[in-house]
């Protein structure tokens, strides 16, 4: 049985149960708390809460989910992942036990046709109910029923809040793969008994004195790794050696040349290589980018650590886009998604590839180079300020320092490490805990659950009448609050539109007889609910008070024409850049709107001339932008464009610009493109590795703009005496006269320095390059120097104590630069030796430092690296 034929099989089954089959959710969970989607119950969270009624009481998902918390035994293994299935059946207050326990044997015994006499249980160590129900009502025999304690068959949310027992189905695969002890059993070490299906009986409400109390609606969380019953329909006693998973690793195979099964080493890189494949494309498609934090941090450990095993296994050229593109073919169906996303991935994969490569081969060398020097001294740990160089200087993880450390027997100072991370106020990971069962403020979630939802009337209304639904202060719900306390309001109908999508909130005043609110803010504290931040500025309001809600319109215009322009500009950035090109970000504020999008490479300067003129003929040819909603699926097959990352529930709304852009939005906008006026972009540079940002401005604010840059021209012809034409000129030729005599000051510079003491040239990995020490030269000095003696090699690393102080330079030709050469990172290793600081480019780098002692060993450790 295939994997897609197990994943179909479970849905159709529980469908057939009268659950609704839910899509999987992004990885990227719309809970702050979590740093990804590593369970199918995370969806469900507001409906287990009781914050959000889906319209079902049962529902069944297949969904995809990332764990990295094992990252380093993953390969190591044949059950670790990255990225894995999680099928699963809930019940929200509907069926229980009884139920969820025959519908497991049922599909496991009758769909999967699993042998009865080799399926086992366990039970929470004081659940009867439980075992009762599988021996009684399921009929299992009583000897293959066990009990286990809370660390294995007992789930909670966290100190406080919903819990329960849970009950697991294993599969015993016969004692040829046991550990042979008489007493293996379920809960052993060993691979015989594989838990495959795991029932959470989500029962009790754990108080703060560790009491349980019953909930008044029991439900249901299940969860079964669809690797892992794979694994078993397929004969397999490894996930690897799945269909899904042995045709990727079929494609490792031949992009390396390395046969799996030829050695315990390369089975691991081949490993890893086909589990990070899938994590990476999901990740990527689901939103996520490589940083040096959060979930970027994963996504770039991840991809790193790809690279590195492909390069133990001989790949020296990029490879991961072939593995892409086995994933995209074997799960495109399940997830469309991926398919969408294919050519974006691809790039951002390669991009990731080569910028890592460029690094990796002089970093591994210095990494060499230190581990060889610990062990020879006889130490056991690697320095932690070692480490940080790597990962501050060539993007090295830690974890994989340690990971390369430990295979030469040896472990690393990660206090140290952590230590400089902090000094440089760097994050390599956000600490993120699950906290989201208590994330979500009681107060709003009461009023929400009381109120069914606030009903949002700002699409056409600019004010309208009201009932005060709920007042919240300090994080508890008041009845009613006096002139000059702040506070947040919740109204049953409003046209204040809650911060969402990048659109910041609505201000504007709630007015009651004898009270005025005012409103400094909007926002959505809890789903389905619209929370008025603001103060009272005279009389009381209280709950249940009838009241008048007014925005402030002049705001909300300039925000509406800032959400539209920011439309436009995407569809004017797809058309210039290209088709690869997605919205990854956006603020859209009364005064500016700040656009972030995916791309690879700076855009010219004829480029964003050609993007702000393509946005603004948008906006005079004055075409008509229309809202409406439909279901998701309709908005997908008519080809709207759904924002990379964002998740949407079924019913979206769309926003059309005239015919040329059709996207998913639920933001306020102009009804013709004119009403934006004009836009100006102000700004554009890099906000991370293939990420871009736009700042512009619209209307008046465009008009503002444009009136300072006129004041700067003025101001430039008064005190260079030329008219606005003439300008260019007139800086050009200042410009040629200083770099005239910088010249003439390096020519008289020059002449003074002696390049005698330098030593001759040496290869180096296909160019020539001389390292000395000349002391008593100036930065100025060594600089020229640098410079001549460049026209005679390819490149030169010199260092000089001048006046108590070290300095430090590099520099090397394309040709070096081409085939390796980088001085930016060497000379960031030699400051960190002569305790300094500094860098630059791989052509050219400069530093300072404090230790003349350690100039030598300095420029020992620049030879080491260099290989020379």
């Amino acid at each position: 049985m295939k994997s897609a034929e197990i994943r179909e099989s479970f849905l159709q089954f529980f469908e057939g149960k009268g659950c609704t089959r839910v899509p999987s959710s992004s990885l990227v969970p719309d809970d702050p708390s979590l740093l990804l989607t590593s369970a199918g119950m995370v969806q469900f969270k507001p409906v287990f809460l009781g914050l959000v009624d889906p319209g079902y009481t049962r529902a069944t998902t297949c969904q995809k989910c990332a764990r990295t918390t094992d990252i380093d035994i993953i390969g190591t293994t044949g059950r670790h992942h990255s990225f894995f299935e999680m099928l699963g059946n809930f019940s929200f207050g509907d069926y229980f036990k009884s139920e969820a326990c025959a519908w497991a044997y049922e599909y496991s015994t009758k769909v999967l046709g699993l042998d009865p006499d080799r399926l086992w249980f366990s039970v929470y160590e004081d659940d009867d109910e439980a075992e009762a129900v599988w021996r009684d009502e399921v009929g299992v025999p009583a000897e293959r029923i066990v009990r286990m304690g809370a660390k294995d068959n007992f789930w909670s949310a966290g100190p406080t809040g919903p819990c329960g027992p849970c009950s697991e189905l294993y599969y015993d695969q016969g004692p040829e793969v046991g550990c042979g002890s008489p007493d293996c059993a379920p809960g052993c070490d060993c691979d015989r008994f594989l838990e495959y299906w795991n029932l959470v009986f989500m029962q009790y409400d754990r108080q703060e004195d560790g009491t349980l109390v019953p909930l008044p609606k029991k439900n249901i969380d299940t969860g079964m790794g669809l690797e892992r019953v794979a694994a078993i329909m397929q004969g397999v006693h490894s996930n690897f050696e799945t269909d899904i998973l042995r045709g990727i690793l079929a494609v490792a195979e031949r992009i390396s040349g390395v046969e799996y099964g030829s050695s315990a080493k390369t089975d691991t890189s081949l490993r890893i290589l086909t589990d990070h494949a899938r994590a990476v494309t999901f990740l990527i498609a689901d939103g996520v980018l490589p940083s040096n934090e959060g979930r970027g941090y994963v996504l770039r450990r991840l991809l790193r650590r790809a690279v590195r095993h492909g390069r133990l296994l001989g790949v020296e050229r990029p490879f991961m886009g072939d593995l892409v593109d086995e994933v995209v073919q074997r799960m495109g169906d399940a997830y469309p998604e991926i398919v969408e996303h294919h050519d974006l991935v691809k790039r951002i994969v390669l991009s990731e590839e080569e910028r890592f490569g460029a690094t990796l081969k002089q970093g591994l060398a210095l990494l060499t180079t230190e581990v060889e020097r610990t062990k020879a001294e006889g130490g056991a740990v690697l320095d932690g300020g070692f480490a940080f160089m790597l990962h501050d200087t060539y993007g090295f993880p830690f974890e994989l320092t340690a990971e390369i450390a430990g295979e030469s027997g040896l472990t690393v100072d990660h206090e140290a490490f952590e230590r400089n991370m902090r000094e440089q106020r760097e994050r390599a990971r956000a600490a993120v805990q699950d906290e989201s069962w208590s994330g979500i403020s009681a107060a709003f979630a009461e009023i929400g659950k009381r109120l069914g939802g606030v009903e949002f009337v700002g699409y056409a209304k600019n004010e309208c009448d009201a009932v005060v639904a709920g007042i919240v202060v300090g994080g508890d719900q008041v009845e009613r609050v006096e002139a000059g306390a702040e506070a947040e309001v919740v109204l049953d109908a409003t046209p204040f539109y809650g911060e969402q999508g990048g659109q910041v909130g609505d201000t504007g005043v709630i007015g009651a007889e004898g009270a005025r609110f005012v409103v400094r803010d909007t926002r959505i504290p809890a789903p389905g609910v619209i929370s008025h931040v603001g103060v009272v500025e005279s009389g009381t309001l209280s709950v249940g008070d009838r009241v008048h809600a007014a925005i402030d319109v002049a705001r909300r215009e300039r925000i509406r024409r800032n959400h539209t322009a920011t439309h436009i500009l995407h569809w004017a950035l797809r058309t210039v850049l290209g088709e690869h090109v997605r919205q990854s970000g956006s603020l859209v504020a009364p005064d500016r709107l700040r656009f972030d999008f995916t791309h690879f490479e700076a855009p010219g300067a004829d480029a964003l001339v050609k993007i702000e003129r393509l946005v603004n003929a948008k906006i005079m040819e004055n075409h008509p932008v229309r809202n409406y909603e439909t279901s998701l699926a309709t908005a997908r097959e008519m080809g709207v464009t759904a924002l990379f990352g964002e998740k949407y529930g079924d019913i979206v709304r769309v926003l059309e610009v005239g015919n040329f852009s059709k996207e998913l939005c639920g933001g306020t906008h102009v009804g013709r493109t004119s009403e934006i006026g004009f836009l100006k972009i102000v700004s554009e540079g890099s906000v991370g590795a293939n990420l871009r940002r736009i700042e512009a401005v619209t209307s008046f604010d465009a008009l503002e703009h444009v009136y300072r840059e006129e004041a700067v021209l003025a101001e430039l012809e008064r005190v260079l005496k030329a008219r606005t034409a003439e300008l260019p000129a007139k800086v050009e030729a200042l410009l040629e006269r200083v770099k005239q005599a910088e010249a003439r000051a390096k020519a008289a510079a020059s002449r003074a320095v002696d390049a005698s003491s330098v030593p001759q040239a040496v290869a180096a990995a296909g160019y020539s390059v001389r390292v000395g020490r000349v002391d008593g030269l100036d930065a100025g000095a060594l600089r020229t120097l640098a410079d001549e003696l460049r026209t005679v090699s390819d490149a030169v690393f010199l260092a000089s104590v001048h006046e108590g102080a070290v300095l430090l330079v590099a520099a090397g030709t394309d040709e070096a630069v081409a085939k390796g050469f980088d001085a930016g990172a060497l000379v960031r290793e030699a400051a960190r030796i002569v305790g300094g600081g500094g860098g630059g480019k791989p052509a050219f780098a400069q530093a300072g430092g404090k230790n003349p002692a350690a100039v030598d060993e300095a420029l020992a450790a620049v030879r080491a690296a260099l290989g020379t």
